[in-house]
């Protein structure tokens, strides 16, 4: 598997995400789209996904991290651009997490 990028794991949460559990979402799934006001998933339907996207991408992601900054936040919802850009923090060369201290 090449090195992801961006633009590529953008487009991999969206086709994931099109067909999600036999949910099918006919609009556009973008960076705004938030993942339980617009799509209508559940907490559980977090995990699920936390655990395609690992299988798909092939190695553990600190998701647990990302649902305790949800918990902190008065806004609770996921924006598929935040996911994104967690999933490149995690994935893309260079940004390797075990080398980085949390400072918040």
């Amino acid at each position: 598997m090449s090195q992801p990028t961006h633009a590529s794991i953008k487009a991999d949460v969206a086709k994931i995400l099109s067909n999600f559990e036999g949910r099918e979402f006919s609009d556009e799934i973008g960076p705004e789209t938030r993942f339980f006001a617009d799509l209508g998933l559940a907490s559980i339907d977090a995990v699920v996904l936390g655990e395609k996207l690992q299988d798909f991408y092939g190695r553990p992601l600190p998701f647990g991290d990302l649902m305790a900054d949800l918990g902190r936040r008065t806004d609770r919802d996921l924006k598929i651009g935040e996911l994104v850009d967690f999933l490149c923090n995690h994935l893309v060369t260079g940004n390797d997490p075990a080398n980085e201290s949390k400072s918040a």
